[in-house]
């Protein structure tokens, strides 16, 4: 007996039993990720860059350069209760500080960001710039989610990345 074209085309059951284990198998494979413990305070480590080196070298050995602005954004995880940051100092390449974006404490509602700017035309960071960013708590809290979103935005040409602050011993 032929099928009628009208018909679709019925699964086999061999081909059930897979689907069946791969829908069944799917959330097996898949990791949870594990939640943060809570915390009273940090220093958090982000990465930061003013510039990139790109292309060729020239004729005295240096690459090109791409110049970027970055949005420092310290977002507040917690759906309860708030945080202060009380300090985001930046430094260049070298380590040397350049600045402390925050003059005083900072306080970050609950689930509120935030957020510090560095201009395309600030170069004295560097490719290697970095934050070190602190933040208390009067109880212990999830900890922030702090990142530095990274553009560039030239004619047609579009550059964008963003790196994740990580907690460090800082020596407090």
């Amino acid at each position: 007996m032929t099928r009628p074209a009208h018909l679709p085309m019925l699964p086999t059951l061999p081909s059930l039993a897979l689907v069946a284990v791969l829908v069944l198998a799917g959330p097996a494979r898949a990791q949870a990720q594990e939640l943060p413990p809570l915390s009273r305070g940090q220093t958090l480590y982000l990465p930061v860059y003013s510039h990139l080196w790109h292309g060729n070298r020239d004729k005295q050995g240096r690459p090109e350069i791409v110049y970027l602005s970055a949005l420092v954004s310290i977002r507040n995880t917690d759906p309860t209760r708030s945080l202060r940051v009380t300090q985001a100092r930046y430094y260049d390449t070298a380590g040397k500080s350049l600045r402390d974006f925050v003059s005083q404490p900072q306080t970050v509602p609950p689930l509120g960001t935030l957020e510090l700017f560095i201009e395309r035309r600030e170069a004295e960071g560097g490719s290697g710039a970095n934050f070190l960013i602190r933040w208390q708590a009067d109880g212990a809290i999830n900890p922030p989610l702090v990142e530095a979103v990274h553009t560039d935005l030239y004619g047609n040409r579009a550059i964008s990345f963003s790196t994740q602050g990580r907690p460090i011993n800082a020596g407090e």
